[in-house]
C-alpha cells in the first residue's frame, strides 16, 4: 500500500509539475502573437456575423471565447495597400503603397514595400521573436521585397494575387512549385502554420498568416470541395475555418493558448463582379475596391484566453493598422518614433480597461481620400463602387452619414448637421497637413512589361 501511495505521488506530481512550469514560463516571456488574414471575405460571410448558410464552427467558437468587432475596418480597399497599412500600421499613402492605377502590384510591378517602412516583423524580431509569414504577401514579389527582408525567418506562399499567371509557390526566396497547385493552398499553409508554432513553443513567436482565399478563382481541396450549402465559395470559407481551428488547437494542445494573442480580419470586402464567386457584405453598402462600408468594414476577432474576456462584442472602432502598435507595446517594444504612426494601441478595447483610443478612420481608394469617419459620423468627398464606374463622383458639400444607425448609408443627413460637415471637413484639412509625397511604388514596371 505504502508503495503504491507513493507511485501515486510521483505520477501527480509528473502530471501537475509540466503544468506548473509551463505557467511559470509563460508568465516570464512575452506574449506569442498571432494574425490570421483573409483574402476578399465579406463582412456577413462567417456564421458569427450572421450569414445563414456558411458553417464556421471554429471562428464562431474563437468569436464566442474572445471577443468579436462590428466596426473594424482595413486601411485599404484592395490587397496591396490593405496589406502595407496592416505591416506598417501606417495609412498606405505614407508609403507609397497605393495608386490610382495599377491599385495593386502585379507580377510585371518593379516596386514594393520600400526599406524604410519598418514593418511589424522587423520590430518583433528584435525584441527576440522567431517570425514566419504563411500564405498570400503581395507587397513585392523581387528578392529585396519578400518577407525575409522585411523582417521574416521565413516566408512559406504565393508572392501575389492567385489570378496573376502563373502564380509560383515559394518558400523563403526560392520558387518551388510554378504554377502553384492552388486546392492545395489552404492545407499546406496550415500544416507550415502549426509546425512553426510546434517548433517554436520554447521562444516568442510571430505568426502573420494571410490567406490565398477566398480570393478568386476559388479552390478547395477534395475535402471541402462540393460540401457547402453556399457551394464553392462556401467550401473555400469553411476550409478556411477549418484551418483557423487547426491553428487554434495547435496552441491549446501545447500548453500555449493562454499566453497567444490571435487575431482574424480581412484584407479588404467581398468582390462582387465575381457573382456567385464574391462574399457578402451583408447589410453593408457595396464591396471590395470602393470607400463605402462594404469595402473597408470587415470581420474582426481577438482571442486571447484568461486575458480576453469571453464572449465580448464590441462596437468601439478597431483596424488593421491598430495590430501593430498594439502588439509592440505587448512585446514590449518601441513604437517608431520617427515616423507617423496611424495606427493606435487597442489594449483599453480588448482587456477592458478603458475605451477606444481610435476615434477616427480616413478612407483612402488609390491616393485619393475619399471619406472620413468620426465617431458615428461619415462623411463622403467623393464616392466610386469598386468596379465598372471609369471616374469618382465628387460631393460639394460632402454626403453624411450616421452610420451607427444608418450602416447601410442609406440617408444623406448632412443638411440636417452642417455643424458635423464642418467638424469633419476640418479634420480633414488636419489630416492632409500631415501627409508627405513619397514615390509611389505601385507605378513602376520590370523593363519590357
Amino acid at each position: 500500500m505504502l508503495v503504491r501511495g507513493i507511485l501515486h505521488v510521483i505520477v501527480a506530481c509528473l502530471v501537475v509539475v509540466p503544468a506548473f512550469f509551463t505557467t511559470v514560463f509563460a508568465a516570464d516571456r512575452p506574449p506569442n502573437l498571432v494574425i490570421i488574414f483573409a483574402d476578399d471575405l465579406g463582412y456577413a460571410d462567417l456564421g458569427c456575423y450572421g450569414h445563414p448558410t456558411i458553417r464556421t464552427p471554429n471562428l464562431d467558437r474563437m468569436a464566442a471565447e474572445g471577443m468579436r468587432f462590428t466596426q473594424f475596418y482595413s486601411a485599404g480597399e484592395v490587397c496591396t495597400p490593405s496589406r502595407a497599412a496592416l505591416m506598417t500600421g501606417r495609412l498606405p499613402i505614407r508609403s507609397g503603397m497605393c495608386s490610382d492605377n495599377p491599385r495593386v502590384l502585379f507580377p510585371a510591378s518593379a516596386g514594393g514595400i520600400p526599406d524604410s517602412e519598418v514593418t511589424l516583423a522587423e520590430v518583433l524580431k528584435d525584441r527576440g521573436y522567431a517570425t514566419m509569414c504563411v500564405g498570400k504577401w503581395h507587397l513585392g514579389h523581387l528578392p529585396q521585397y519578400l518577407p525575409t527582408k522585411h523582417g521574416f525567418d521565413g516566408y512559406f506562399g504565393i508572392p501575389y494575387s492567385n489570378d496573376m499567371k502563373p502564380t509560383p509557390l515559394m518558400r523563403n526566396e526560392e520558387t518551388i512549385e510554378q504554377p502553384a497547385v492552388q486546392e492545395t493552398l489552404t492545407p499546406r499553409y496550415t500544416e507550415e502554420a502549426v509546425r512553426f508554432i510546434k517548433d517554436n513553443r520554447d521562444k516568442p513567436f510571430f505568426l502573420y498568416f494571410p490567406h490565398t482565399y477566398p480570393h478568386t478563382p476559388l479552390h478547395a481541396s477534395d475535402r471541402y470541395r462540393g460540401t457547402s450549402p453556399r457551394g464553392l465559395y462556401g467550401d473555400v470559407v469553411e476550409e478556411l475555418d477549418w484551418s483557423v481551428g487547426q491553428v487554434l488547437q495547435a496552441l491549446r494542445d501545447l500548453g500555449l493558448a493562454e499566453n497567444t494573442l490571435v487575431f482574424f480580419t480581412s484584407d479588404n470586402g467581398p468582390w462582387l463582379i465575381r457573382g456567385a464567386d464574391g462574399g457578402s457584405a451583408g447589410l453593408l453598402r457595396d464591396g471590395k475596391g470602393s470607400t463605402w462600408e462594404g469595402g473597408m468594414r470587415e470581420p474582426g476577432i481577438a482571442w486571447w484566453p484568461g486575458r480576453i474576456k469571453a464572449g465580448r462584442v464590441t462596437t468601439a472602432l478597431g483596424g488593421t493598422m491598430d495590430l501593430f502598435p498594439t502588439f509592440i507595446k505587448l512585446a514590449g517594444g518601441e513604437v517608431p518614433k520617427d515616423r507617423v504612426i496611424d495606427g493606435v494601441d487597442m489594449s483599453p478595447i480588448l482587456f477592458g480597461t478603458g475605451p477606444s483610443n481610435r476615434h477616427m478612420h480616413f478612407y483612402y481608394r488609390g491616393a485619393r481620400l475619399m471619406a472620413v469617419r468620426k465617431g458615428p459620423w461619415k462623411a463622403h468627398l467623393m464616392t466610386q463602387i469598386g468596379y465598372g464606374q471609369k471616374e469618382a463622383d465628387t460631393h460639394d458639400p460632402p454626403l453624411l452619414f450616421q452610420v451607427e444607425q444608418d450602416p447601410s448609408e442609406r440617408f444623406d443627413v448632412a443638411k440636417e448637421h452642417p455643424d458635423v460637415v464642418a467638424d469633419l471637413l476640418a479634420e480633414i484639412e488636419r489630416h492632409k497637413a500631415t501627409i508627405r509625397p513619397v514615390k509611389c511604388q505601385l507605378t513602376e514596371r520590370l523593363p519590357g512589361k
